[in-house]
C-alpha cells in the first residue's frame, strides 16, 4: 500500500513538474519536439528518462571525446536546477534558441550599474550607456525597450521587475 502512495505521489510530482513547463512544447512543431525526445534518447543512456553525469560522460566517449572534466559535466547538469528530464530537456533548448538568458543571468548583468543593490537603474544613465557602449543601440531602439520597462515616477528602472518580464512575460501584454 504504501509503495501505491508513493508512486502516486511521485506521478503527481513529475505531472506537476510537466505543467510548470508544458508551455514549452508550444514554442516548437511537432516535429522539432521529435527531433528533440530522439536527441534526448541518444544522451540517456541508461533509458530511465533523466540525463545523468555518467550519461554525458558515455555520450561525450562516443562522440570521440575521452577527457571531459566532471566539473564541465556538473555546470552541464546545473543549468537544469534539477533531475533533467525530456520536459526540462526541452526548456533548456527553448531558452538556448529563442536567447533568453535565465533570469539570473540577466539580473547579473544589471548588478554594475546598481552598485548599491536598490533594484533600481536610472532611465537617463541606463540609456546614455546603451547608445554609447558595446553594441550601441539607437534612441529609437531605446525608447522600444523602455517601452515595457518598469519606469517610476523619478526616472528609475525596476530591472527585476523587467527581467521577470523578460523571461515570464508581460501580463497586460496578454491580456
Amino acid at each position: 500500500l504504501s509503495s501505491q502512495a508513493s508512486k502516486k505521489a511521485s506521478n503527481k510530482r513529475q505531472r506537476g513538474n510537466q505543467k510548470s513547463c508544458s508551455n514549452v512544447f508550444s514554442m516548437f512543431e511537432q516535429s522539432q519536439i521529435q527531433e528533440f525526445k530522439e536527441a534526448f534518447g541518444c544522451i540517456d543512456q541508461d533509458r530511465d528518462g533523466v540525463i545523468k553525469k555518467q550519461d554525458l560522460k558515455e555520450t561525450y566517449a562516443q562522440l570521440g571525446k575521452l577527457n571531459i572534466k566532471d566539473e564541465e559535466l556538473e555546470e552541464m547538469l546545473n543549468e537544469g536546477k534539477g533531475p533533467i528530464n525530456f520536459t526540462v530537456f526541452l526548456t533548456l533548448f527553448g531558452e538556448k534558441l529563442n536567447g533568453t538568458d535565465p533570469e539570473d543571468t540577466i539580473l547579473a548583468a544589471f548588478k554594475p550599474f546598481d552598485p548599491n543593490g536598490t533594484g533600481f537603474v536610472n532611465k537617463d544613465e541606463f540609456k546614455r550607456l546603451l547608445m554609447n557602449q558595446a553594441d550601441k543601440f539607437t534612441a529609437e531602439e531605446v525608447e522600444q525597450a523602455f517601452t515595457l520597462a518598469p519606469i517610476d515616477p523619478i526616472g528609475n528602472i525596476d530591472y527585476k521587475q523587467l527581467c521577470y518580464i523578460i523571461t515570464h512575460g508581460d501580463e497586460k501584454e496578454e491580456s
